[in-house]
């Protein structure tokens, strides 16, 4: 088991580094049009439970990588967090796609774009999940460096892609949705 420790490390590192798409429709600050208000409230209320549902997957993945967990433990626990990850983020992708197009210029586009990545983000961890689904837990060796191939995904998966998801929270739009309760920023109780 010892060899598979600092990887498990990795793989958390690398959830920590993921969590910020997770904030990624969270907004700026100040105040804005009624209509835009309206659209921002829609997918808000949508965002806060599936925030929480990844951030206890990744708090999930994170218990399972810090303490001495078999193997079996490790993938069971895996497994279950990108599946639930890739839920949320489908989940996501389906209240930006139901609040229709956001009363901004090129807000079709931006609702487009947004959706395509959030489901793109989902199928990824979706992929994840299949991964850790096929790694050998009897030999140790084969479950360390499979491990370490998903913290290299993720890790890539963290750092890619949230340009979509950024210019749908920025301007005008950013500002309502900053405003509303489920998207603001949530406080943290552990640092990641």
């Amino acid at each position: 088991m010892e060899g598979t420790d600092p990887v498990k490390k990795k793989l958390a590192a690398a959830l920590s580094g993921g969590a910020a798409l997770v904030l990624a429709l969270t907004g700026c600050s100040d105040d804005s049009g009624k209509k835009t208000d309206d659209w921002a409230k829609k997918v808000c209320d949508e965002v806060k439970p599936q925030v929480k549902k990844i951030q206890g997957a990744n708090s999930s993945i994170d218990q399972a990588s810090q303490q001495k967990e078999s193997s079996a433990e490790v993938k069971k626990t895996d497994s279950a967090a990108f599946q639930k990850i890739s839920d949320a983020y489908k989940s996501l992708a389906s209240a930006v796609d139901d609040a229709g197009a956001p009363p901004v210029d090129n807000g079709k586009k931006l609702q487009k774009d947004a959706v395509k990545e959030l489901k793109g983000l989902s199928g990824q961890y979706k992929g994840l999940k299949t991964t850790v689904d096929k790694l050998d837990t009897k030999d140790q060796a084969k479950f360390a460096e499979g491990l370490k191939g998903v913290a290299t995904k993720l890790d890539t998966l963290g750092k890619s892609g949230d340009k979509a998801l950024n210019k749908l929270q920025s301007g005008e739009l950013g500002k309502s949705m900053a405003n509303q309760e489920g998207c603001k920023k949530p406080r943290t109780s552990t640092s990641s």
